[in-house]
């Protein structure tokens, strides 16, 4: 497992801090690794360490053998994908009316641009010094989410709210599906299939304490700011009133109308996903300086039980140009076929494929495919705590910065997005994150709980086919405002 955290180029860890057994009280800054481990430029065989390759410059050559390569045999597969990449090109400016192959070829092709992408991240990372490269790597991490929530936000045509679903331009439900869609793809089936692998080759594998405990807070608190806004749309409904003309109910100017409510929701939105944000970057901010985050100690005591690290470290590494030519190339196809998706969105939902479904379900598993597939192949060589984290890093990114980040970017253009997800979702997300927060709690899994978190994520999945499209479900839809004078007493006017 090639792909780690923690981005040590140059591997100087500074002086030893560690010859304190456990036994004798080891302290917060005590190290979990001896520094004897030391980063060197070559290992004693002759090989590159960690994110050095021992070149220099751009060789076309060894830049495609590493690219082929990857970072574990289950990415190095995938990148038999990579002919979908230029028939999803092509197909789109020689046949634009085929909608549905465009679509299907350009989400076959997204599998291979964001392993690059992803790999040519972590290769980043890896050349930083350490901070640098947490928070780069954090970043490619997510980049194509974020890539999706922008081009989606700026695909939306406002006009299309009053119709309701993505067929007639309102991708707004499309967007909140996606955030929530996710986070329960990185929860449930990553994670259960992490569990699941990992279980199959080791009956029992335990986890560090401070990956399970700080996800499972984090993504609490994340929930409760997603609710919020949901919870106070729900609660003032029955209380709206609706004003027909100038002498009907003019007279309630002081009481709530559906236009003040979807205003005051979309500020409590905005100010929850600052707020969001600043928590992430709290987060970000405490896993760099913390001697026992989870982005240091404790995934490079992992990596050294990794079953393949001395295969991993003997692999070739792209030099610095090769990375930036790498993120460079990956970053086009990411971009373009994604602007490909979105538009042919339309078609697929007038097709018969619900809002609901392709945003909550199929968007998110091919966003996150390669990184899916990296984690589990991590838990499969007994890095644990890495898997764990590529399963919760990414939910808490989501929830606490790229979800709010599509809010802001939303706000800035123009296109009012808002966090008032459907209640039927957003009780999917907090079941979801009990459930997950009872597994991690011991500290400990095995198949059989990989298995459940799968066949809870397939109930998911059932649920969002058959769930009706905004402009039919209106659990918080003001197209479903009934008039509420006729469930009130008259004695409340």
């Amino acid at each position: 497992m090639s792909g780690h955290q923690g981005g040590h180029s140059n591997g100087v860890h500074g002086p030893a801090t560690n010859n304190v057994s456990p036994s004798h009280g080891a302290h917060e800054s005590t190290s979990l690794l001896p520094t004897a481990v030391g980063r060197l430029p070559l290992l004693s065989n002759g090989v590159a360490h960690e994110g050095e390759s021992g070149r220099s410059g751009f060789h076309l050559r060894h830049f495609l053998r590493v690219l082929w390569k990857s970072s574990c045999t289950v990415s190095m597969l995938v990148n038999v994908l990579w002919p979908f990449v230029p028939a999803a090109l092509v197909l789109h400016f020689v046949a634009p009316t085929a909608h549905l192959w465009i679509f299907a070829l350009s989400y076959i092709a997204m599998v291979p641009a964001a392993n690059l992408l992803g790999f040519a991240g972590r290769e980043f990372a890896r050349k930083m010094p350490k901070v640098a490269g947490i928070l780069i790597e954090t970043t490619f991490g997510s980049i194509v989410e974020i890539i999706l929530f922008i081009v989606l936000i700026v695909k939306h045509e406002p006009e299309g709210e009053d119709e309701g679903n993505g067929d007639e331009g309102n991708l707004i439900p499309i967007i909140q599906a996606a955030i929530l869609g996710s986070i329960l793809t990185n929860l449930l089936l990553c994670l259960g299939l992490c569990f699941f692998f990992g279980g199959l080759r080791q009956t029992t594998q335990k986890f560090h304490a401070i990956v399970s405990e700080t996800s499972s807070g984090l993504l609490l608190v994340a929930a409760f700011g997603l609710l919020i806004p949901s919870a106070f749309y729900s609660a003032l409904k029955p209380e709206t009133v609706l004003v027909f003309s100038s002498n009907t109910l003019h007279a309630l100017h002081d009481k709530l109308t559906e236009a003040k409510l979807r205003a005051d929701i979309l500020k409590i939105s905005q100010a929850s996903s600052i707020v969001l944000m600043v928590a992430f970057f709290l987060y970000i901010w405490y896993c760099a300086s913390s001697q026992h985050s989870i982005f240091d100690e404790v995934i490079e005591q992992d990596e050294h039980g990794d079953a393949d690290r001395e295969a991993d470290l003997a692999k070739e590494k792209f030099t610095m140009t090769e990375t930036f030519v790498a993120l460079f190339i990956s970053l086009v196809f990411v971009t373009l076929l994604l602007i490909f998706l979105v538009d042919e969105i339309e078609h697929v939902v007038a097709f018969g494929v619900p809002d609901q479904f392709l945003g909550l379900i199929l968007l998110p598993l091919v966003e996150k495919a390669a990184e899916h597939l990296t984690a589990i192949d991590e838990a499969w060589d007994g890095v644990i705590n890495v898997a764990l984290y590529h399963c919760l890093g990414p939910s808490i990114q989501t929830a606490l910065f790229n979800g709010p980040l599509v809010v802001i970017v939303g706000w800035a253009i123009g296109k009012p997005m808002d966090l008032n997800f459907e209640i039927f979702m957003i009780g999917l997300l907090v079941l979801s994150i009990l459930v997950v927060g009872n597994f991690l709690r011991d500290g400990e899994s095995n198949w059989l709980e990989g298995a459940l978190l799968v066949i809870v994520y397939i109930i998911i999945a059932i649920a969002a086919w058959y769930y009706p499209n905004p402009d039919v479900a209106t659990t918080n839809d003001f197209n479903g405002l009934e008039y509420v004078t006729s469930r009130r007493p008259s004695s409340r006017y």
